[in-house]
């Protein structure tokens, strides 16, 4: 095997970025447009550090930004359509029985009033209340890769409600006031019900806290590991009679017995290893499925814990699960590259067509480097291991 061929310059960058685009443009009637978006995607994918409509026009060498302004404005296209293009490009890269969906937030930090959702809310990139937009994202990770394969802007109650807002911004009169948890809630429902192949549904508290999130993948017998906060309310029926706890609780009346060391994915300085421990819910579910409550601790500080429900095959091991949790970082991983190179957070447009489209063409840009990755490690994982050259021993 040559350098090339792991280090992944002999991939045919050209040729695959020309399919994905055939692909893209296929939602466009007139060919200006199809243009337009080949060159805006170009400017995702080059080095320019702002991602505007001015500097991807000059990177196009444009003298002017309207038609990469008017291909999130006011040109006519389906970007609906364009991000099942995206999401159907994606699992054919990445898809695989071992794969996990993984939904999460995060912000779009703004000045001013006008850009469409913008409010002072929690925005979890900058850990407080912020003027931002908060958008909600569904990603798909395996051994592949990951790529975020869904988003939703969070239209905060207060918009809305407001009549003259919406007709600025151009919100469909068929969107109303939703919770991020259902949100995301019906996103997962629309992979699920298009097949994806997936082992795990991941999520943080904010999501894992949310009972009808996890009633409806219950009911589709999907497995998941959801965070939830250590004051999370738990009711069962004991030999004693009902009884209310919590994970934090549950936690300290385990024995050391209990918590095996295991690693939680690879950081920066390679495998995290934490201890986990699972503990048995005494609640009625499908044959062949069980519930349990997940802890993580740190091994540097025994009182930092992490908690997790889960709902998982019978025979599934603490180590799958412990796996499974471990790969929640993905989605975090999806946005620093969106954000930091392709632009996610550069989005200028103030209406509602105008943000789905501009997180729509940087996931379709994120999607195609993400294929690239996938089919360098298919081509590692598909060469046979080479006995190495004997080296003279020195007598």
């Amino acid at each position: 095997m040559s350098v090339s061929d792991w280090a992944g310059s002999g991939i045919g960058w050209e040729r695959e970025l020309t399919a994905l685009k055939g692909r893209l443009c296929s939602v466009f009637r007139r060919s200006e447009a199809r243009a337009s978006c080949g060159a805006f995607i170009d400017g995702l994918l080059s080095g320019i550090e702002r991602k505007t409509g001015w500097l991807l026009a000059e990177q196009a060498g444009l003298e002017r930004p309207w038609r990469m302004q008017a291909l999130l404005g006011r040109s006519h296209w389906d970007c609906e359509m364009m991000r099942a293009v995206v999401f159907d490009y994606v699992i054919e890269a990445l898809g695989d029985r071992s794969g996990v969906l993984v939904v999460d937030d995060t912000g779009f930090l703004k000045k001013g009033q006008h850009s469409v959702g913008v409010a002072r809310q929690y925005s979890g990139t900058a850990g407080r209340i912020e003027n931002c937009q908060v958008g909600v994202f569904a990603a798909y990770a395996s051994r592949f890769g990951q790529a975020l394969i869904d988003r939703r802007l969070y239209l905060p109650e207060a918009w809305a409600k407001d009549e003259a807002r919406r007709r600025a911004a151009h919100i469909p009169e068929d969107v109303a006031f939703a919770t991020k948890p259902a949100i995301a809630r019906a996103m997962l429902a629309d992979a699920l019900d298009r097949g994806v192949p997936c082992a795990w549904v991941l999520a943080d508290a904010a999501y894992g806290g949310d009972y009808q999130t996890r009633r409806m993948l219950e009911e589709r017998r999907q497995p998941y590991v959801l965070a939830i906060r250590s004051n999370h309310t738990l009711r069962m029926l004991t030999d004693q009679g009902l009884l209310q706890t919590d994970p934090k609780e549950m936690a300290e009346e385990l024995a050391a017995e209990a918590w095996q060391a295991l690693p939680a994915g690879e950081g920066a300085k390679g495998l995290r290893l934490y201890d986990w421990a699972r503990i048995a819910l005494p609640y009625v579910v499908d044959e062949g499925f069980a519930r349990y409550v997940l802890i993580r601790r740190s091994r540097s500080d025994p009182h930092a814990l992490s908690f997790y429900l889960v709902f998982a095959p019978a025979d599934a091991t603490l180590v799958e699960l412990a796996g499974a949790a471990g790969l929640r970082w993905t989605i975090e991983e999806c946005f620093q590259r969106a954000k930091d190179d392709l632009g996610l957070d550069h989005c200028e447009a103030r209406s509602w067509h105008g943000w789905h489209r501009h997180m729509t063409l940087v996931m379709a840009a994120a999607a195609f480097l993400a294929k690239l990755g996938a089919d360098l490690r298919r081509s590692a994982l598909g060469k046979p291991n080479e006995t190495s050259p004997k080296s003279a021993i020195a007598a």
